[in-house]
């Protein structure tokens, strides 16, 4: 049972697990030992809440497939167990992300003394600038 938060459990039986051979340096034992893990989480037959649901459909991640699996592929230290670790805890970060709502901007107008303030920004700055520029010896 991987535990995600207070309310939310995910069964053992609802995450598959694969241990592959992991790619990159590893000297004698990389071809010889599976230690990384591809972890895959459908969330379609998942006991997650359905806003949940919705919003890791909707996430714009390379992780969760068009047909609603979430895949990660855990190979970052030497030993499985570890891989194992790194893979639950990124699943976990994943689903705790999709859990937050995001609240909605308000709109707002700026205020008058704000409109007026940003005049006088503008005056000052056109006049710092205007003192710039190069002086006429001729008049």
């Amino acid at each position: 049972m991987l535990q995600i938060d207070n309310q939310i459990k995910i069964k053992d039986s609802e995450v598959e697990i694969l241990a592959i051979r992991s790619q990159g340096p590893g000297g004698q034992n990389v071809n010889k030992v599976a230690s990384a893990i591809h972890l895959r989480f459908c969330i379609h037959n998942s006991s997650l809440p359905d806003p949940i649901k919705q919003r890791l459909l909707e996430l714009n991640d390379y992780r969760v497939s068009r047909a609603g699996i979430i895949i990660i592929k855990a190979q970052r230290y030497r030993t499985k167990e570890r891989n194992l670790e790194d893979a639950f805890n990124r699943l976990r970060t994943l689903i705790l992300s999709a859990k937050q709502v995001k609240r909605k901007r308000i709109k707002t107008l700026p205020t008058k003394n704000m409109k007026l303030k940003r005049r006088e920004d503008k005056k000052r700055k056109s006049k710092t600038k205007r003192l710039r520029t190069k002086v006429d010896m001729n008049d």
